[in-house]
C-alpha cells in the first residue's frame, strides 16, 4: 500500500457511511472501517508519493468535494510496520477489520461497504486497509499468494474454494481461527462467518494462501 487520503473520523458509523457514499458518488473508491480507537475512519486512494496524494486532496478541496484531510503514509498502516509489529498482532488487525463488515450484503463486483462486497472484493479491501495491495480476483489472489497447508492456517490467511478439483477457483474467504472464516457468500446473503468443516465448504476446499511471510 502507498499513500492514502483520510477525510473523516467519526464516533457514529452513520456519518462515516454518508461520507463514503458521497465520495463514491464522485467516483472515488472510498472505504470506512472501525479503528482500534473506536472511531470510524474514511479513506480513499492509492498514491505513489506524498506529493501526488497532496495534489489530489487539494484539487478535491478546491472542487468542494472534501474539506479537511490527512495524508496517511505507508508506514502508518499495520502492514507498513510489519517488520516491527508482531506478526500475530498484524493478523489480528486483519481479522478485526473483516469483522467490521459482518452483516453487509453481498454484491457481485462490489468492493465497498456502502454498495456491498463480493468475496474477493472483501478480502482486497480488508488487506488494503491494513497496508497491503492484493489482486482483485479470487483466482489471482490464489495464484500470487504463498501456499500454506490447511493444518498450518493462521488468522488472516486466505482460504479458497472451487466447485470441483478440476474447476477454477471461484470463492475466497479469510481464516479467523478455530476452523472458521469470514466471507461474502453469494447473492441475497450477507458477510458472515462459516466453518471450514461444514459439508459444503469441506468438499469444495481448494487450498490456502498467505501474504504474511
Amino acid at each position: 500500500m502507498r499513500y492514502t487520503i483520510q477525510v473523516g473520523a467519526f464516533a457514529a458509523v452513520g456519518n462515516a457511511i454518508r461520507l463514503t457514499q458521497s465520495l463514491e458518488n464522485q467516483k472515488l473508491s472510498a472505504y470506512y472501517y472501525r479503528h482500534k480507537s473506536g472511531l470510524f475512519k474514511v479513506r480513499f486512494g492509492d498514491f505513489a508519493s506524498q506529493e501526488e496524494a497532496l495534489g489530489r486532496a487539494r484539487s478535491l478541496v478546491t472542487a468542494g468535494i472534501i474539506q479537511e484531510y490527512y495524508i496517511v503514509s505507508p508506514d502508518e498502516y499495520p502492514g507498513g510496520k510489519s517488520r516491527s509489529v508482531d506478526r500475530s498482532i498484524l493478523r489480528s488487525y486483519l481479522v478485526e477489520t473483516a469483522e467490521n463488515y459482518i452483516g453487509i450484503p453481498y454484491q457481485w463486483g462490489g468492493t465497498s461497504p456502502t454498495e456491498g462486497f463480493d468475496c474477493s472484493g472483501l478480502v482486497m479491501a480488508v488487506y488494503q486497509l491494513n497496508g497491503f495491495n492484493l489482486p482483485r480476483c479470487s483466482y489471482d489472489q490464489f495464484a500470487y499468494g504463498l501456499p500454506v497447508d490447511r493444518s498450518d492456517l493462521e488468522k488472516g490467511d486466505l482460504v479458497f474454494f472451487a466447485d470441483s478439483p478440476w474447476d477454477r477457483i471461484s470463492h475466497v474467504g479469510m481464516y479467523t481461527g478455530d476452523n472458521t472464516f469470514i466471507h461474502a457468500p453469494s447473492k441475497g446473503k450477507t458477510i458472515r462467518k462459516d466453518s471450514l468443516s461444514s459439508t459444503y465448504f469441506a468438499t469444495r476446499f481448494a487450498g490456502a494462501r498467505t501474504y504474511l511471510r
